[in-house]
């Protein structure tokens, strides 16, 4: 089971964009990021604590993802142009022995939406799950609304399989989903 930081290296996605797993160092960086787009990701993400915007509440976030990693059920990633981080990308609930699958969640930066940084991290992470991790399957949820979020996954392989109604509770109510899944074996 890979669970050390160095079993996952950087993986670059264009000149200055960088994959690389998150690291407490990024605690202030990542804390601004959210501070950045907190009006732009109010849609799509559950409510947030004021104190999840601050250096602490992403330190004690970024422990536990990194004990979900260390556990072999989490990979999380930072997204970051330069030293600016400007989105996170994770693989999260991952499962063993005959599931072998694990769910896919990500957001980009407003002021890169559209660049095609979010199809380059997916396909990564996607290459990654399949010849590093060892999994046969992904599955991802997006919004009925959120048709940039479905582009991503359309470009990136992912199926749409069906519809979960009040699957999760984003900006403050239980809403409906679309479920997306990519079998690995297909990845190229």
């Amino acid at each position: 089971m890979l669970t050390e930081p160095q079993d996952f290296p950087a993986i670059t996605l264009f000149q200055n964009t960088t994959l690389t797993l998150v690291s407490d160092a990024d605690a202030p960086a990542l804390a601004a990021a959210y501070q950045r787009n907190r009006n732009y990701l109010a849609p799509w993400e559950p409510l947030r604590p004021d104190a999840f915007f601050t250096g602490d509440g992403q330190r004690s976030i970024i422990d536990a993802k990194l004990a979900l990693f260390q556990a072999g059920s989490e990979v999380p990633w930072v997204l970051a142009d330069g030293e600016r981080i400007i989105g996170t990308i994770t693989l999260t609930g991952i499962v063993r022995g005959p599931f072998l699958s694990a769910n896919l969640g990500y957001w980009i930066d407003g002021e890169y939406a559209g660049r095609g940084l979010g199809t380059a991290a997916v396909t990564a992470v996607v290459v990654t799950a399949r010849e590093r991790l060892g999994l046969h399957r992904i599955q991802a949820a997006t919004l009925l609304h959120n048709a940039a979020s479905q582009r991503i996954l359309d470009k990136s392989g992912f199926a749409q399989i069906g519809l979960a109604p009040r699957y999760l509770k984003i900006a403050g109510r239980w809403q409906d989903h679309l479920l997306f899944q990519r079998i690995l074996e297909a990845a190229k």
